[in-house]
């Protein structure tokens, strides 16, 4: 059977009874190529271990288990529980898990299922979960590499450098937490039900550490949130509503001693800047 067959789809679709999910965003390829691609450029071979979440009927699946060691793929939609079975029959060293990525302790996961391999996870997102997806698989901090299929507006602001008009909060958390790389588009006519807009696989390689000396991570990120919370707002007006109790005047004299003016907007600071602020927030809120 060939999973990125049109006809083959249909036929294996309408013999389990299964409907497309609008709410799931469930959009199967098409188009063979896509799927080797994505396993060829993520670098997937015999010493990785590969979290795919949303296996769909299996296309990507299959060719992750052609390369990988050991492949577990996580899909919340148990209506494709008989596909599944039906399609990844030959699969010995794949384990399917129906359940919500998002409610997954992630590290715990790949510690117990990838021991001795190298952990990477690969994925053809549905677009209404792609942040919160990639968030909790960036934030695990358990894998070498991120590589997924998103949309590519989406992509493009991960990739986004400081001062375009791409790159927002996103960005800056993603490429804290790893070097993002646009790797390919995928147009609409790749998938079935087609999409209104193109795609694109995206690879993440994820840091060993830090990109910059950061004092307190949480305190971080609320500082990047707040600088782009109102994006018309100077960078001082964002922080002064988002840091009210050190008052305008000392968030002033904490960005001069940054060498930040505080006239600038946000996404104008890349994230050694924002570190920098971070950084002296942490002593200021500490006095």
């Amino acid at each position: 059977m060939d999973l990125c067959n049109i006809n083959d789809i249909k036929t294996l679709l309408a013999r389990h009874g299964f409907h497309f999910s609008k709410s799931k965003g469930q959009n199967f390829l098409t188009q063979r190529w896509v799927p080797q691609r994505i396993v060829t450029e993520a670098g997937v071979d015999g010493s990785c271990g590969v979290l795919e979440v949303g296996p769909g009927i299996g296309p990507l699946t299959r060719e992750l288990c052609r390369q990988a060691n050991k492949v577990v793929a996580v899909e919340v939609d148990t209506s494709l529980k008989p596909v599944l079975a039906e399609t990844m029959a030959d699969a010995d060293h794949l384990e399917i898990i129906f359940g919500d990525i998002l409610k997954t302790d992630i590290a715990a996961l790949v510690r117990e299922k990838f021991a001795g391999l190298k952990p990477m996870a690969c994925a053809n997102l549905p677009y209404y979960i792609t942040t919160p997806v990639l968030a909790a698989l960036l934030s695990a901090r358990c894998f070498d590499s991120v590589t997924v299929m998103v949309q590519k507006e989406v992509a493009q602001r991960i990739c986004a450098k400081a001062g375009s008009s791409e790159y927002g909060a996103f960005s800056v958390f993603c490429q804290y937490y790893a070097e993002p790389a646009l790797l390919f588009d995928v147009p609409a006519s790749c998938f079935i039900p087609q999409p209104k807009v193109t795609s694109a696989v995206l690879q993440l390689r994820v840091r060993t550490a830090p990109p910059c000396e950061i004092l307190d991570e949480t305190l971080f990120f609320r500082v990047v949130k707040t600088s782009f919370a109102q994006r018309r707002k100077t960078l001082l007006n964002g922080l002064c509503s988002g840091f009210s109790e050190l008052g305008k005047q000392r968030l002033t004299e904490i960005l001069t001693s940054c060498g930040i003016a505080p006239s600038v907007r946000g996404e104008t600071l890349d994230i050694t800047a924002f570190a920098r602020i971070a950084n002296a927030l942490c002593g200021a809120l500490r006095t």
